[in-house]
């Protein structure tokens, strides 16, 4: 059956500076329609993946089937092969094919809280690690931003869990995905690589900068009023 409906997005895309077509994380979720959706989908096929209906663009049920298949081939297991978009497996998808990078989504100064790249700053706060250290970070995380911590305590954790060990220091940098790449900027650490417990990228980091809170960017696993650093992130 043809995969119909979903929400739209200008066709357009975004190249880097090496040519490279760009595709941005928000995009590709499920009931999407939009072209970063139809690179991916034209990936997974590449990758012998199955989707009945082609590269049309929407992110339907097959689509997701498709994608599991491609984290479980990647080595995900269990729960962590949702079929679910991540910045680490869409990341390698585009590198094993060719066909895009993954997008840091630099933005300009908008609504409260927002940030331009140029004000973001660079420090390791030196947090803890381990699972119950990221449901404490998660915790407060949750009243800073309203979420239900029902659910937004288990979604936080396992999100840093999934990303770098529950902020292991082994895994709080990533030096080898396509987002390593960039300046260098004051943590020894090229602009664009995802950082801390959540593998955040300063573009999304700027995008969803909570007002009020500082502006190192994504070392920490949690947001703190003016003390600590916001790394609330998508995985």
């Amino acid at each position: 059956m043809f995969e119909q409906g979903g929400t739209s997005r200008p066709s357009s895309h975004r190249v880097d500076s090496t040519g490279f077509v760009m595709v941005a994380l928000s995009n590709v979720q499920f009931g999407k329609r939009n072209e970063d959706v139809r690179t991916v989908q034209k990936a997974l096929l590449k990758r012998g993946r199955e989707i009945p209906d082609g590269a049309t663009g929407l992110f339907g049920d097959q689509t997701k089937a498709a994608y599991q298949e491609e984290q479980v081939a990647q080595g995900f297991k269990g729960s962590d092969a949702d079929g679910v978009p991540g910045p680490t497996s869409l990341a390698a998808l585009g590198r094993l094919t060719g066909l895009f990078r993954l997008d840091d989504e630099p933005v300009s100064a908008g609504g409260e809280g927002k940030l331009t790249l140029a004000q973001v700053t660079f420090r390791d706060p030196g947090d803890d690690s381990g699972e119950e250290a990221m449901r404490r970070y998660a915790r407060r995380a949750c009243e800073l931003t309203g979420m239900d911590p029902k659910f937004g305590v288990t979604a936080l954790a396992t999100i840093a869990k999934r990303e770098s060990a529950s902020n292991h220091p082994r895994f709080r940098v990533n030096t080898t995905d396509m987002n390593a790449r960039g300046r260098v900027v004051a943590d020894g650490h090229p602009l664009n690589r995802s950082r801390g417990a959540t593998q955040c990228i300063p573009g999304t980091f700027a995008t969803h900068h909570q007002a009020g809170t500082a502006t190192s960017t994504t070392w920490s696993p949690a947001c703190a009023p003016r003390s600590t650093t916001c790394a609330i992130a998508t995985a």
